[in-house]
């Protein structure tokens, strides 16, 4: 079995066919597992502290509406990748993967479920959004909760479907030569690989953000003719959330695009494998900050932490134009 040096457990490193890169001194390497171990420990605190605040409010403290199930399902995706990131560290830290075969699957699958299930979850907001300021009043009457829990329940079906792949291909081997056990992809051909990959960037990337755009056009201009600010202040929250997904998944998608060509790309390939694991995992502790913080005054938003979340999961409810 050919593989890389690097053994990262959220991405494609692992390619069966012939790839290989220089081995990297041991200070180099060692640096790159405490920098990993580090930033996935504080993503791991913040995404279940903050996230677990967000399903506890959006679940429990707030009037079950469509826009809170939308939040809802956006905190339960990043709670679920953040709750299994003590493995991803106690991989980076032993180097050495002790935790099965299935869980070297599930882990994998986790990733790319929370990925498919956020960017869907985002072109599913921007649609209803889109929707409510296009038609009010049809809105009004047929936007429910429990028909927004069927298109939640059928998004999360279609991730998962996407994600199996991930699951598929995801393999355990013993390495002899570094005594130590590495959780890989095990892709048979360099087709196999490339199908994966293209799959993930044009149904989990491309595709959904050009449905949001589309949207956007659609959406600007009625909030244009539209001057009340508490109108415009859902779609500056989805806005973020968006913004954020693209910033944090980019480099991800762009370092698998490169593997496939991964002769030409070998020199920049490690360092892009850690900068695009890194914003990856980062976008699941981000939704809490961009509740809290987006709108008029920093500080009043510190000194009420609960109540503005509260605001920006119900403050679509609130506004007027959905009514």
């Amino acid at each position: 079995m050919n593989s890389t040096t690097e053994d990262y457990e959220y991405a494609d490193y692992y390619p069966e066919y012939e790839y290989q890169t220089p081995a990297p001194p041991a200070t180099c390497t060692d640096a790159k597992r405490v920098f990993l171990a580090v930033i996935n420990v504080i993503i791991l605190i913040l995404g279940v502290a903050g996230n677990g605040l967000v399903i506890w409010i959006a679940g429990f403290k707030v009037k079950k509406s469509v826009n809170t199930t939308w939040y809802l399902s956006l905190a339960v995706s990043d709670f679920l990748f953040c709750s299994f990131l003590p493995i991803s560290v106690a991989y980076t830290v032993k180097n050495d993967w002790v935790f099965g075969l299935f869980m070297c699957k599930f882990t994998s699958f986790i990733l790319f479920l929370n990925m498919f299930s956020s960017i869907f979850l985002l072109v599913i907001i921007s649609v209803d959004r889109c929707v409510v300021l296009m038609f009010p009043v049809w809105a009004q009457k047929q936007r429910t909760v429990r028909k927004a829990s069927v298109v939640v329940v059928l998004a999360w079906v279609i991730a998962s479907a996407f994600s199996s792949p991930s699951a598929f291909f995801r393999d355990t081997e013993r390495d002899i030569f570094e005594d130590r056990n590495i959780c890989f992809n095990n892709y048979t051909s360099a087709e196999q690989h490339a199908a994966v990959v293209s799959c993930r960037f044009v149904f989990g990337f491309l595709m959904p953000f050009l449905i949001i755009i589309f949207c956007y056009i659609d959406i600007i201009p009625k909030l244009k003719l539209n001057q009340s600010a508490r109108s415009k202040k859902p779609f500056k929250i989805m806005t973020a959330l968006i913004a954020t997904f693209l910033i944090c998944w980019l480099p991800f998608h762009t370092v698998a695009l490169m593997e496939l060509n991964h002769h030409k790309y070998a020199s920049i390939l490690p360092t892009g494998q850690v900068i695009g694991a890194t914003f990856a995992s980062a976008n699941s502790c981000l939704n809490l900050i961009l509740y809290v913080f987006i709108g008029k005054d920093f500080e009043r938003k510190c000194c009420a932490l609960l109540t503005k979340i509260e605001n920006a999961i119900e403050e679509e409810e609130d506004d007027p134009s959905t009514r």
